[in-house]
């Protein structure tokens, strides 16, 4: 699902409807707010794109990427 490419994890995830994938971004929200790690992200209707990198690493992949990654893929398989 995950994919590594420009120095970040990127994801895409599709959704019944525009209240379904804006639940999950508040999901997200909450766990990246308590990791202090923040995504990069978009949302057009039921589409949200995911962009994982560390900002105060250099803006590369580490493991607080793939930490939160793993968290994100618990809330999909829920």
């Amino acid at each position: 699902m995950w994919k590594e490419e420009n120095n970040s994890l990127c994801a895409s995830f599709a959704f019944k409807d525009f209240n379904e994938a804006f639940a999950f971004m508040t999901r997200v929200a909450l766990v990246a707010e308590k990791m202090d790690h923040h995504p990069t992200w978009t949302n057009t209707w039921n589409k949200v794109e995911i962009r994982l990198s560390t900002h105060d690493a250099g803006n590369i992949v580490t493991d607080k990427d793939r930490i939160l990654a793993a968290a994100i893929d618990a809330m999909i398989q829920d």
